[in-house]
């Protein structure tokens, strides 16, 4: 049987991973709503895939895109997604125009503590993964800042903002 402190754990891990999924679920609408494009939810973590794949086959444009949901005031992404990403961009030499989007989204409520929200301004940012850069564990702010973690420390992180085909 489990513990208190077992089910909070349990039910917090669903939480995260439906947030997670709403917003590639987001993602995946926001493109199948345009013109040309098509996106793809493609599933489990594990099994080294993006979150979201999309492309514009007129435009010879693929985007494999990795996106992180949260009440927190930073969000990251390991430096092995940016990698699996990468990947799918090397393969698919079909599409001239291969680009990796990390997509944050801070959720209108920050969490404070155990249970414990205040609101704020939901935000989105999608940032353009320089394909030069070394896969590195890479974190966004609340305010769009970037910055990567290695060994440790703190470096700075200058990423793109990548405009998205949804935005214009």
């Amino acid at each position: 049987m489990r513990t208190g402190s077992a089910k909070q754990t349990a039910r917090t891990s669903r939480v995260r991973r439906q947030r997670g999924y709403v917003w590639e679920d987001t993602l995946v609408k926001r493109f199948n709503s345009l013109e040309g494009w098509s996106g793809f939810r493609l599933g489990s973590p594990s099994i080294g895939l993006p979150d979201v794949l999309a492309v514009h086959s007129g435009k010879k444009t693929l985007y494999a895109i990795e996106a992180k949901s949260g009440t927190g005031t930073t969000l990251s992404v390991p430096s092995d997604q940016i990698l699996r990403c990468m990947s799918w961009t090397r393969i698919f030499k079909l599409y001239k125009n291969s680009t990796v989007v990390l997509a944050f989204k801070f959720l209108s409520k920050k969490r404070l503590g155990h249970g414990e929200y205040t609101g704020r301004q939901l935000r989105e940012f999608f940032m353009q993964w320089d394909p030069e850069l070394k896969p590195v564990n890479c974190v966004c702010t609340y305010d769009g800042q970037t910055y990567c973690l290695e060994g440790g420390r703190r470096h700075t992180l200058s990423l793109k903002e990548h405009r998205m085909p949804f935005h214009i």
